[in-house]
């Protein structure tokens, strides 16, 4: 197999004279490209790479060097090789950012707030400039995405897990199309966290018909100020919907707190 193989010109070079010719390694260029991939998104945390013998085919490089490269990438973090299952993006970013976190909502379900004022700041901002970038890709993935919602809203039996799973693909379909690699990351580091605050409001919200409505319309307004590309009402209609969230979250605490009052009276009358 031949082997691209990158030469590196001196520009100051006399005209009369050649110099030696400087050849990078193949393995660095592989990990530069895979490296690359993983931060624009195109290999996200959890995806398997195609086999060691396809994936030489497709980089046109022999299977030693791809294999140094692979070699490369684990010792940075970045993939994870499993005995007879394959290579795969690993979890890098979630150790440092979301055990804490998980840990400390665990303990203190009250944080939940924290995290809707993180979530503010991160989702008004990724709508916004979802608006401004958004490709017709991206406004495909994100109505795709809204309508596979509304699919599950408007069946029979509504499924928790599903919705979840659906509303945490929405969110992030717009962070996507924000074309801001550090905020796409830290969006989707932050996955589990994000997930575990959407099952929390769905759970409470959806007690009041009339409020998981709303809930949907917001969802639409999101979607169709994105797709006009109207940046500010794709930020105010993101903080729209996590007020409305805060608010509904907040009078379910209150009349929780009553009832159990309540209790408490008429168990001790």
């Amino acid at each position: 197999m031949v082997e691209t193989v990158i030469i590196f010109w001196d520009s100051e070079m006399p005209m009369t004279g050649f110099k030696a010719v400087k050849v990078a390694r193949i393995s660095d260029a592989i990990v530069s490209q895979i490296e690359e991939m993983i931060l624009e998104g195109l290999l996200r945390i959890g995806e398997r790479l195609p086999p060691e013998r396809e994936l030489a085919e497709q980089l046109n490089v022999s299977r030693p060097s791809l294999r140094e490269a692979l070699v490369i990438l684990e010792s940075k973090g970045l993939l994870l090789s499993r005995r007879g299952g394959g290579t795969f993006v690993s979890d890098f970013a979630r150790p440092a950012l979301t055990d804490p976190l998980l840990a400390l909502l665990e303990a203190h379900p009250e944080m939940t707030e924290d995290v809707l004022e993180l979530r503010h700041a991160l989702e008004e901002k990724a709508a916004s400039l979802a608006a401004e970038r958004a490709t017709e890709a991206d406004v495909d993935r994100i109505a795709r995405c809204f309508r596979a919602l509304e699919e599950i809203y408007d069946a029979p039996h509504l499924d928790r897990e599903k919705e979840v799973a659906a509303d945490v693909d929405f969110h992030l379909a717009i962070a996507d199309a924000s074309h801001n690699l550090a905020l796409v990351h830290v969006m989707r580091s932050l996955m589990e966290v994000l997930r575990n605050s959407i099952t929390f409001n769905l759970d409470r919200i959806r007690e009041n018909a009339r409020n998981h409505r709303e809930i949907r319309h917001q969802h639409r307004a999101m979607l169709e100020a994105i797709a006009s590309g109207r940046g500010e009402d794709a930020g105010r209609a993101a903080h729209q919907h996590l007020a409305f969230v805060a608010k509904t979250l907040n009078e379910n605490r209150i009349r929780q707190s009553r009832e159990e009052r309540a209790r408490r009276r008429s168990e001790l009358g």
